[in-house]
């Protein structure tokens, strides 16, 4: 089941991520396919529902020039998601982010997101020298958790 969760996880943001940058038309429409009406994202003790979702991602929407997400171990039962990934990101000016996060979650039966607690922290990116993994989905292979 660990390989189906991490699978799930990358696919799931690398998706969503493509889906949001694509064009500057609303993103509402794209965050209800992938979120209930009733998310609730609590993110490094910030709360954050739908509305303000949508609002977050009109600013990143603008910046993001490339991403990568690595997710490094995840586990699923049933609609409970637990995951531990790393963001890669490089802005429109070329400058390059990673962004470690620990996300506990719930999913709908149909696999949207409805609940999340999650922490994250900056770390070094170690594609900032051009060879890490860019615009794609990664997981780690091994016998992790």
């Amino acid at each position: 089941m660990t390989d189906t969760a991490r699978q799930f996880m990358a696919e799931f943001f690398t998706s969503f991520t493509r889906e949001i940058t694509a064009d500057g038309s609303d993103p509402g429409p794209v965050v209800d396919r992938y979120y209930t009406p009733d998310i609730v994202q609590t993110a490094d003790g910030i709360r954050i529902d739908r509305e303000r979702l949508v609002a977050h991602i009109r600013p990143v929407r603008k910046n993001l020039a490339d991403f990568a997400f690595e997710v490094h171990e995840a586990l699923r039962d049933g609609e409970r998601i637990a995951a531990r990934f790393t963001i890669h990101a490089t802005d429109r000016r070329g400058r390059r982010t990673a962004t470690e996060v620990h996300l506990f979650g719930e999913l709908a039966p149909d696999g949207r997101i409805r609940r999340t607690h999650q922490l994250s922290r900056t770390i070094k990116d170690p594609g900032a020298d051009g060879n890490g993994p860019r615009g794609t989905a990664a997981s780690e292979e091994g016998d992790g958790p």
